[in-house]
């Protein structure tokens, strides 16, 4: 039996086991359960004496680890099977999304406050820029224990001013970023745009900006899950996405794959979510200006539940990226919207349809979608959203796609 030790910040909540089949086993401590300000890891593990196995234990802590592609460069980089949970978490959950941290039992607690960092130097940096395809979450490295969900390659970082640092031990960082693939070229543009809109379409997103390493451009992001305290220290903020709370294991963020559907999710708010009925209007704003800016790829994965001073809100939106900038990428949403299967063909009917299956108002959906289509052909006129794009025509042609899309949509509404 292997065994690590569970923490959110420096609260040990309990341990997670590999048995001798393979099965991951999580239970929490009875002294965490005994504490009257006790917290559930996830919702899919609520506070409970009896142990969490396998298929039950799993979608929460797998939902932590880097997707397939990165996953299967970790695997083969640390000398462990892809499929090996447990082996992976052992080696990368030290520094994960939200407050989680799984150390060995032997390991001291983490320590808030902790900054031990290996300041980079430009040249440094670049030089990890360029070899984060090959070695994903810089896997391997001394010091480093570092795990993002995603299939995109990115790196957690603690900038303070103009400082990049690695965060060693148990240190928090405080930005990602998002280098450049080259089989995505203009991806970062196409990020910083539709990101920069949300935000000026009055949505709820976390703070981008560009930064180039060498030749390749990178998106910063900045984390929504850290607070930075006046003196400079960082503390984790714990957070879970839709798939993880619902029992979703990673591999299944897509609705076609068997992953969760819009009912689903909008279920889970008002169940869940401490202000539901302000959450699932976000949420709604956030499934409408994806569909306005073509994005077919907002899964489960992709909308997380933030938990601070005892409330349990919808995250800021992240990941938004216009998808039909590549022709190449599929059409089919990641969650259907009134049983649509393209993204280029949803209309006032699928969007009545979604309406119903969810029990959602559909004079008030009908009124955002309107709002949102009007707002966003605003915010495109607006030069700062457009800004200095790393590829300026990559830009303005989805510029030109979403203006499109919201005109579009506009006037099937006045049609319906």
């Amino acid at each position: 039996m292997k065994r690590l030790t569970v923490y959110l910040n420096s609260e040990r909540v309990g341990t997670l086991d590999q048995d001798d089949s393979g099965l991951l086993v999580f239970r929490y401590d009875p002294e965490w359960m005994d504490r009257p300000d006790a917290a559930p890891l996830s919702r899919s593990l609520p506070l409970q004496i009896e142990p969490f196995r396998g298929k039950h234990a799993r979608p929460f802590f797998a939902g932590i680890l880097p997707d397939e592609g990165p996953r299967r460069q970790v695997a083969a980089i640390l000398g462990i099977s892809e499929r090996n949970d447990f082996a992976m978490l052992e080696r990368i959950g030290g520094e994960c999304a939200g407050a989680v941290s799984l150390l060995p039992e032997e390991s001291p607690p983490p320590t808030i406050g902790e900054r031990r960092v290996r300041e980079l130097s430009e040249k440094e940096l670049q030089e990890i820029i360029a070899e984060l395809p090959r070695r994903p979450l810089m896997a391997g490295h001394e010091g480093l224990r570092l795990s993002l969900a995603g299939a995109q390659s990115k790196l957690p970082v603690l900038i303070q001013g103009d400082a990049v640092a690695l965060p060693l031990g148990n240190t928090p960082s405080t930005h990602i970023i998002k280098p450049e693939p080259d089989h995505f070229p203009g991806l970062v543009a196409v990020e910083v745009l539709c990101m920069s809109l949300a935000k000026a379409v009055g949505l709820d997103v976390p703070s981008v900006s560009v930064r180039l390493a060498a030749d390749r451009p990178c998106i910063v992001v900045q984390r929504y899950d850290r607070a930075i305290d006046e003196d400079g220290s960082v503390t984790r903020v714990h957070q879970e996405d839709f798939c993880q709370a619902m029992g979703f294991p990673p591999e299944r963020k897509y609705q076609q794959e068997g992953g969760p559907l819009l009912r689903d999710c909008i279920g889970l708010l008002r169940e869940w979510s401490t202000v539901a009925a302000l959450d699932i209007r976000d949420f709604l704003d956030g499934l409408i200006f994806n569909v306005l800016i073509g994005n077919a790829d907002a899964h489960g994965k992709n909308y997380s539940i933030l938990y601070r001073n005892g409330d349990r809100r919808l995250a800021p939106l992240y990941d938004l990226v216009c998808t039909l900038a590549w022709p190449e990428l599929s059409q089919t949403p990641a969650m259907k919207i009134g049983k649509s299967d393209s993204i280029e063909t949803i209309t006032p009917a699928h969007w009545q349809k979604m309406a119903k299956e969810t029990s959602v108002g559909w004079p008030m959906l009908r009124e955002r979608i309107e709002n949102l289509c009007g707002r966003t052909r605003d915010g495109l006129r607006n030069e700062a959203v457009l800004g200095a794009p790393t590829d300026a025509a990559m830009a303005q042609r989805v510029a030109d796609i979403i203006t499109k899309r919201a005109t579009s949509l506009l006037e099937s509404l006045s049609r319906a």
